[in-house]
């Protein structure tokens, strides 16, 4: 505790004997800032100068130490309130627990060294809650989503207008787009921004979890539910309650889980593994995917019932390529953060650098952006990035040809002269490789041999 910090502390009792004592063990720490009261009423009347413990007299001329008790944990929860009592009665002491108080304390010769101790744990807690709130504000600082996702495209602030609108209620959340748009960022800003962000956001990547072992990281076990489950384990759902669980790339998950996942939706309810006791739960849900999910359910692959649940709110997220000028605002932050962290002097992008950063279709999108900046700040030389520093990954002909806008029919006369070079005109082979009947690629040839190209 710094030395300007000071604990305001109340000590209500009426006995000006005991209150000289109580002056005298309050005064030896010098970071405790103690106002006396000798009745309940005085106390309640000043709880506005916000205390962080009060000790309290049971017995006292105007209420019930219980009475006092109660009315100060409804106008603040947070206040810790230490019980003095002269009798020493259990079934009292549990009540008083019970409807709130940390500790209770009998007036005896051992009073001294057991007040100081519950003070001191108080103060620790009231601490460790202070640094707990000022986390909690620098995260929710940290995902604004209006600084965390750059950006000024007209592309990024259709993002940002559904972004607030979903802070703004518990809706489930349904974030597409490509790999690497930021869509994980999306859900922290959401959850951090939203009236959950003292609760946990807890992710799930179901495509990185082996389909046989996903219902029980969902779900969690009880002990001996099978072969290794040597202790209970809460799930996912449980560890988010009154928080946030984001599921990404939920279009990856087994058909079969399906059925669960949308019962536990529905129901806001589970049993774990092993288990018959039904868990109530309470998680906000967003998910993530880049895939298209109408497409997967028509292809039998997703459940249209839970498709329309999750769907709530739906927010996608733009490839990179379609945000113009955002591509430079972003790789400027990115060299600055990068070149911070690493003591580096560059610290500018050039004219034609920024060009060329412009000019490329970012399949990888913002997460291969940073790579490419990263590189290139260590790769230059100077205090600015400039064109020659930058490199991009060469993509495969047939994996570019998606970034060019064209008719479906444009796309497969690509793909077939692709596979027909590839494969030394090979018809039958191009035929088997595109899964395409053969009259397919013969009509493709007479069409081009009429057009005369």
């Amino acid at each position: 505790m710094k030395e300007s910090e000071t604990i305001k502390i109340f000590a209500v009792e009426d006995d000006p004997v005991y209150a000289k004592f109580l002056k005298y063990v309050l005064g030896l720490n010098p970071d405790f800032e103690v106002e006396f009261f000798e009745n309940g009423k005085d106390c309640l009347d000043n709880l506005h100068k916000s205390p962080k413990v009060i000790t309290l007299d049971y017995s006292l001329p105007d209420f019930s130490g219980e009475d006092v008790l109660k009315q100060i944990k409804l106008a603040d929860p947070t206040i810790y309130v230490i019980i003095i009592s002269g009798q020493d009665n259990i079934s009292t002491a549990v009540n008083l627990l019970k409807q709130g108080a940390y500790d209770y304390i009998t007036k005896d010769e051992e009073t001294k060294d057991r007040l100081l101790n519950s003070l001191n744990n108080a103060i620790r807690n009231v601490n460790l809650l202070k640094e707990i709130n000022q986390l909690k504000q620098e995260i929710s600082e940290k995902y604004d989503f209006e600084s965390s996702i750059l950006g000024s495209s007209p592309a990024i602030k259709n993002v940002f207008n559904l972004l607030g609108k979903a802070i703004k209620t518990n809706i489930t959340v349904s974030i597409t787009g490509e790999t690497g748009t930021g869509k994980e960022l999306a859900a922290k800003a959401i959850h951090y921004n939203s009236n959950r962000k003292t609760g946990k956001f807890v992710a799930v990547n179901i495509a990185a979890i082996p389909k046989d072992l996903l219902e029980s990281e969902l779900f969690g076990y009880e002990k001996g539910a099978f072969t290794g489950a040597v202790t209970r384990r809460i799930g996912k759902f449980e560890e988010a309650d009154n928080g946030t669980l984001f599921l990404d790339e939920i279009g990856e998950m087994d058909i079969n889980l399906q059925a669960k996942l949308l019962r536990a939706i529905q129901e806001k309810e589970i049993s774990r593994i092993g288990g018959n006791d039904v868990i109530k739960i309470n998680p906000r849900i967003i998910v993530a995917t880049h895939k298209n999910l109408a497409e997967e359910v028509s292809n039998g692959n997703f459940r249209e019932d839970l498709y329309y649940r999750l769907l709530g709110l739906p927010v996608e997220m733009p490839p990179l390529r379609d945000r113009g000028n955002d591509i430079v605002i972003i790789a400027n932050k990115m060299l600055l953060d990068f070149c911070s962290e690493n003591e580096l002097g560059c610290n500018a992008i050039s004219k034609e650098a920024k060009e060329k950063l412009m000019s490329y279709p970012y399949p990888g999108n913002v997460r291969e952006l940073k790579s490419i900046i990263e590189l290139a700040a260590v790769m230059g030389s100077g205090s600015e990035i400039k064109a020659e520093d930058i490199s991009f990954k060469t993509i495969k002909e047939e994996d570019a040809i998606v970034y060019e806008e064209l008719t479906l029919k444009e796309y497969e006369e690509k793909i077939i002269d692709h596979f027909m070079t590839k494969y030394n005109n090979n018809v039958l082979k191009v035929a088997k490789v595109l899964n395409i009947g053969k009259s397919t690629i013969y009509r493709h040839l007479k069409e081009r041999n009429d057009a005369g190209v």
